[in-house]
């Protein structure tokens, strides 16, 4: 099949060529198609709810919206988790789905099945526009001249609005800023004087504010539409609104209280650098959506509101921008790439000495890209920093590399001049076509279990072990079709293979060591027994992790305040904060955000900081400093401030963090139990054990209890006597003290709340808010302090449950470490100091607890997939000896490494394991290579001893060409440091290491292997 491949091909040279020309310019355009993501979504399908009831403890938010939901969304079709988290004023819930089902479809379902759940009147549950990585763009809104609340207006009715209108953006979120209300102050001593009740004064103001329409009136030839005007308009007609008549006298607002035009009770704070109260806007992407695209198309609106559409002296300021990531990675990329291309093209010149072979060669590595870009855009798979940055180029070459080498060797040796070239081309193809074909298959058997993966690291490396798959098939075309044609053009002059003078010292050099080792056979073996042996047990030092974490060239910092923190104190400490990042000069911006939005898309508190900390680019940065450096550096400076827990990460890498474990932290315990005060007595134990432990950084414990209540327990027997129900007196505490929005003032399209309450002066203490008077059915006005216990006490500040269960999480970060030996050594000081009581458990949460799911299944589908190899290479062979040989020898291959990652204290990941399975290959294509020409040289007649030599030798070039190419060909990568390096540096260090005992594997200790096993056939046929 193979042969009748090539052969067709050089029938059809220009047609190949062609075909070649197309793939080059197809695949330039498709490249800029490809949707190049930073990071892929890791959560599975979720829908989230975000319910606000202002004014409600946690346990009231829990007790009336996130339980009755909760109940009502169990049992829907394919759902998974159900994680809630109850907060002052706030539920949010999200409903995580399986990976395979369609999110449309079960946003479907969760809003039918919230038809049925009765919840408190007003109470409406939105879906948040929030997903994993979809926060693509960030902006302030300034001017220098205008005030909070009219910026946020801007941006909450222009600016939000021209920016939902960009296709792939599906919504904006604001932080920071003051909403406008208007508000009604009311005296109660006013509404003694006059008679009057709070409840007639909200029912007129709602009653006072309506247009009506009346039909139509024909007069004459015309219809006239009737239309009843009725709406409030300004101040003045609020401040006219009667309450009530006394002896023909009305009785106006203003005559009970001040009218004004103030802002919403703030929830969230925004400061940038030394500017502590801005207004901030947050793009998000739509899911499904090409970023790129998206944020090309944003700019072009930014440029366009700066540039007339919004009020004079009011722009749009970008201080974040995913486009800068993306094209800094793929630069970075695109540097090692061609960089490792170079080298390779020099390592090829240098093994054959002919220009135009190593060429040919060359050529086909960019063909091989753009190929599997072409195939991406087709099947709608993206590309993001991970799957990028794992194309191991140096394993892509490799088909090519044999096939124009077998040529080479073909032509350059050729006894028979009658023959035609295409039959050289042919015969050569002939003699490798069968070792590429299956080496490479069984490299695309070894990524089974990357293909294979399923749930979050599916998700993660799914797209990687496409790209891998598409450049392999891209490979073996252009090795089996236009690399044959090339050299028939470019290489049909009389060609002389002779060595170059360091492959003459080379190859004088291994036939030496060669005649030394096949006479010492079973100290080759030992020795090599030996350093296989070495390398599993440096392997228990390496540390394992699930991913390298990936350079985003910013840090985004959590500070964790005590949560009784009032919002005052937490904006000091945030304008400190940021004062204190910005004394590193590597940092170019820092952005705080305290508390949360509006909308409630981020359920926190003012009790959480949030820091966005833009990083200059590492070439301005002080000389030798490195960003763990830079984060000992400000975390030394942050530690002046007491009683506050950071947690460092960067912005994308946080949000894919929270949206898989729920918690707000790289990694985290979550202790299941019923009652919150014992729960976080444990958390305490849990937490001092943690301590304890080498390596654990960033340690806090998310507290629930510590919200101190001011509780107004209604007295029922003494309500009673006066005719009031409970409902009555808990009115008077929501309006007087809370405030409440009685109906909504239109200003053309915008419109916002009016809010009626007390003077300030009237609910600002215990006293005042006791003397609080409630009417009677009869007209009699009671203190509230007679009506109700009015008492201080501590509750819960928040309640984290999953699963309809309640938690409290510990979460911490791994630093200096490996993950896998941090934790593992955490649970085994746990389970031996710290005694949970019945019903209550611990669970492990973030990248440990995926990293332990893989190694489970790992274990599983790796025996399979080796069984699948042997079976390949017993095809290959038709000798289940020498499968077996060539698959005995791989552990030898892999020692450089495993050595490697010891030496440059790199932990294990996947992406290492990806290095590993190309070195895999490579170790397979060699050792396949070299059995096949040794088992030819056996069957033209020549003796065991002499045709296992004469097979080293003729094989030591392109063996050495395919490992030392892929080596080389990885060493940028392996050394790089820029954003985006970091997927790709494991897998290159293990392939470099790997690359150099490899090539003593297949060229030294392969060869005695052959013979020993042999030996015993030899000796038979002697017989």
């Amino acid at each position: 099949m193979i042969t009748k491949i090539v052969e067709m091909s050089l029938v059809q040279r220009f047609l190949v060529c062609a075909l070649g020309l197309l793939s080059l310019f197809g695949g330039l355009y498709a490249f800029h198609l490809l949707d190049i993501v930073a990071y892929p979504d890791p959560a599975p399908p979720m829908v989230e709810l975000i319910t606000q009831l202002p004014g409600y403890s946690a346990e009231e938010i829990e007790r009336q919206i996130t339980v009755p939901i909760e109940v009502a969304l169990s049992g829907t079709p394919r759902l998974t988790d159900i994680r809630s988290l109850s907060i002052f004023g706030l539920s949010d819930i999200k409903v995580y789905f399986d990976f395979d089902s369609d999110l449309f479809r079960d946003r479907q379902e969760v809003l039918n099945r919230l038809n049925a759940v009765q919840l408190p009147q007003g109470v409406q549950p939105v879906l948040s526009p929030w997903w994993a990585i979809a926060e693509i763009y960030r902006y302030e809104l300034s001017g220098p001249n205008e005030s909070l609340t009219h910026l946020k207006t801007i941006q909450d009715w222009k600016v939000r609005r021209a920016f939902k209108r960009i296709p792939g953006v599906v919504d904006v979120t604001t932080l920071g800023g003051t909403t406008k209300e208007y508000h009604v102050d009311i005296d109660p001593g006013k509404l003694i004087s006059y008679g009057v009740n709070l409840s007639q004064v909200m029912t007129a103001l709602s009653n006072s504010n309506a247009n009506v329409g009346g039909n139509y009136l024909t007069i004459g030839a015309q219809s006239y539409n009737i239309r009843g005007l009725g709406l409030i308009n300004d101040l003045d007609d609020i401040e006219n609104v009667m309450v009530a008549e006394k002896e023909g006298t009305p009785i106006f607002i203003k005559t009970l209280g001040k009218v004004t035009v103030g802002h919403r009770v703030r929830l969230g704070k925004v400061g940038i650098d030394d500017r502590d109260d801005v207004v901030e806007g947050v793009v998000l992407l739509q899911r499904g959506a090409q970023a790129l695209p998206v944020l090309e198309r944003v700019r072009v609106k930014v440029k366009e509101l700066n540039e007339g559409k919004l009020p004079s002296g009011i722009s749009i300021n970008t201080f974040y921008d995913r486009t800068t990531l993306i094209h800094t990675t793929v630069e970075t990329v695109i540097d090692i790439l061609l960089s490792g291309m170079v080298l390779v093209f020099v390592i090829l010149f240098v093994f054959l000495g002919h220009l135009r072979a190593a060429l040919i060669v060359a050529l086909t590595i960019p063909l091989s890209l753009l190929f599997t870009f072409t195939m991406m855009v087709s099947v709608g798979q993206s590309a993001n920093l991970i799957s990028l940055g794992a194309i191991d180029f140096g394993i892509i070459v490799d088909a090519a590399l044999v096939m124009v080498e077998s040529i080479f060797f073909q032509l350059a040796n050729s006894k028979t001049p009658q023959v035609t070239i295409h039959q050289h081309i042919i015969r050569a193809a002939r003699r490798v076509g069968r070792p590429i074909f299956f080496s490479t298959a069984i490299i695309v058997v070894a990524f089974v279990p990357l293909f294979t993966m399923t749930g979050v690291p599916g998700k993660i490396f799914a797209p990687m072990s496409i790209t891998y798959g598409f450049a392999l098939v891209g490979a073996l075309l252009m090795a089996f079709t236009l690399a044959p044609v090339l050299c028939s053009f470019l290489l049909q002059a009389p060609i002389k293979d002779s060595d170059t003078a360091i492959i003459r010292v080379v190859r004088r050099t291994y036939l030496g060591l060669m005649e030394w080792a096949m006479d010492r056979r079973l100290l080759v073996v030992g020795s090599s027994t030996g350093l296989v042996v070495l390398a599993v047990l440096a392997l228990q030092l390496l540390g394992g992790e699930f991913m390298p974490a990936l350079e985003e060239g910013n840090l985004w910092v959590r500070a964790t305040m005590p949560v009784d923190i009032s919002f005052d104190q937490a904006d000091r400490l945030a304008n400190d904060i940021r004062r204190m990042f910005k004394a590193s000069p590597e940092v170019e911006t820092v952005v705080s955000q305290l508390g949360r939005p509006d909308d409630g898309t981020d359920p926190t508190s003012f009790f959480n900081a949030e820091f966005l900390a833009n990083l200059k680019p590492a070439s301005a940065w002080r000389r030798g400093l490195t960003k763990e450096c830079l984060i000992e550096e400000i975390e030394s400076r942050l530690k002046t401030i007491p009683g506050v827990i950071f947690n460092f990460s960067q912005v994308i890498e946080d949000n894919v963090e929270e949206a898989m474990s729920g918690v707000k932290g790289e990694n985290s315990i979550k202790l299941f139990g019923a009652d919150l005060k014992l729960m976080e007595t444990k958390a305490v134990e849990i937490e001092s054990v943690m301590r304890t432990v080498p390596g654990v950084k960033d340690l806090g414990i998310f507290r629930l209890i510590g919200q101190p209540n001011l509780l107004i327990q209604v007295d029922r027997e003494a309500s009673a006597r006066y005719g009031l129900r409970v409902s009555d007196v808990n009115a008077v505490v929501q309006a007087a003290i809370g405030g409440l929005a009685v109906t909504q003032v239109y200003e053309g399209e915008k419109r916002f709340d009016l809010v009626v309450r007390f003077l300030p002066e009237y609910r600002q203490d215990v006293e005042s808010i006791g003397n609080i008077s409630v009417n009677t059915p009869d007209g009699a006005r009671i203190p509230l302090k007679q009506l109700a216990a009015i008492t201080m006490q501590t509750g819960a500040f928040i309640i984290y449950r999953e699963n309809n269960e309640r938690y409290i999480p510990i979460k911490f970060s791994v630093r200096d470490r490996d993950l896998q030996g941090t934790v593992e050594e955490a649970q085994v000081k746990l389970s031996q100091q710290v005694t949970l009581p019945e019903g209550y458990r611990m669970e492990w949460a973030g990248q440990y607890d995926q990293l332990k799911e893989e190694q489970k299944r790992l274990a599983k589908i790796v025996p399979v997939s080796l069984a699948v190899i042997l079976l390949l290479l017993y095809a290959t062979f038709d000798s289940l000896k020498n499968a077996l040989l060539v698959l005995a020898a791989v552990p030898f291959a892999l020692v450089g490494g495993v050595l490697s990652l010891v030496i440059t204290q790199t932990h294990f990941s996947i992406s290492a394991a990806v290095g590993m399975i190309s070195t895999l290959g490579v170790a397979i294509l060699g050792g396949v290579l070299l059995i096949s020409r040794i088992e030819e040289f056996r069957l033209a007649g020549l003796g065991l001893r002499q045709a296992v030599m004469r097979g080293a030798d003729v094989q030591m070039r392109p063996i050495l060409m395919a490992t030392m190419g892929a080596a080389i060909g990885l060493l940028p990568a392996s050394l790089a440091t820029g954003i985006g390096s970091q997927a790709q540096k494991p897998l290159a260090r293990v392939v470099v290491g790997g690359m150099l005992t490899a090539a003593f594997l297949i060229l030294v200790v392969l060869p005695v292997l052959y013979e020993i096993i042999h030996r015993r056939d030899n000796l038979d046929k002697q017989e």
